[in-house]
């Protein structure tokens, strides 16, 4: 499908160009298309998966940061979604799979690209890596998301300046302020943070101390289908 990007943000149209990892059912990567393809409804009917992660981080008093993506997003903006999520891309070191390497490197590029988070405050090996999520989730009818994603924590006090064209708006919560804004119905959240949320989140959040416990390496859990 030829789709024109112009009305859309011009730096959003950009990175619409990276090249996203293909990847089949069990994880495997057998391709890589751009952004814009792999977000592409049409294609996305089609079975097209791309792998993707999510972080959450923690300060010192075990608040999570989250983030509200900003009004210039392609797919789903203006949602409260958790500290950082977006894509490893097809480049050498972000491929690498052996201990979630190439993950963790694209997460540690996306929060210093939308959070201003510098490198040596959230080193590779803090990442705790947890499991993994496949889900679906059409945003406007045209875009959507089709992603197997890599669930890591990070616990870290950072230094954050949020970057206007990816964040509208970032804040830390308790548990009890998280659970509160999931019941305003005028507060939009993103369907992976739902999913992630309901599923596991709140259970993690009470282990944080033994938070490695939780780790698996070999499960993808299919949600939402």
């Amino acid at each position: 499908m030829s789709l024109n990007l112009d009305d859309y943000d011009q730096e959003q149209a950009r990175l619409m160009e990276e090249m996203c990892i293909i990847i089949d059912e069990n994880d495997k990567a057998i391709g890589a298309e751009s952004k814009k393809t792999c977000h592409l409804m049409d294609n996305i009917n089609k079975g097209m998966l791309h792998r993707a992660f999510s972080v959450f981080l923690f300060d010192s008093e075990n608040r999570l940061l989250l983030q509200q993506r900003a009004s210039e997003k392609i797919t789903f903006p203006n949602m409260w979604t958790n500290t950082c999520c977006s894509h490893p891309l097809n480049t050498p070191s972000e491929l690498i799979e052996e201990e979630q390497l190439g993950a963790r490197t694209a997460a540690q590029r996306k929060l210093e690209h939308e959070l201003g988070i510098q490198p040596e405050q959230i080193p590779l090996e803090d990442f705790k890596f947890l499991t993994r999520i496949h889900y679906l989730a059409p945003s406007d009818g045209l875009w959507g998301e089709h992603e197997i994603d890599y669930i890591f924590f990070i616990k870290a006090n950072v230094d954050f300046q949020s970057n206007p064209n990816e964040i509208r708006d970032a804040k830390y919560v308790t548990p009890s302020e998280l659970r509160a804004m999931f019941a305003d119905p005028n507060v939009p959240m993103t369907p992976w943070f739902k999913l992630i949320c309901n599923s596991f989140l709140f259970n993690w959040w009470t282990k944080m101390d033994t938070i490695e416990s939780e780790k698996d390496v070999d499960t993808i859990h299919r949600l939402g289908f």
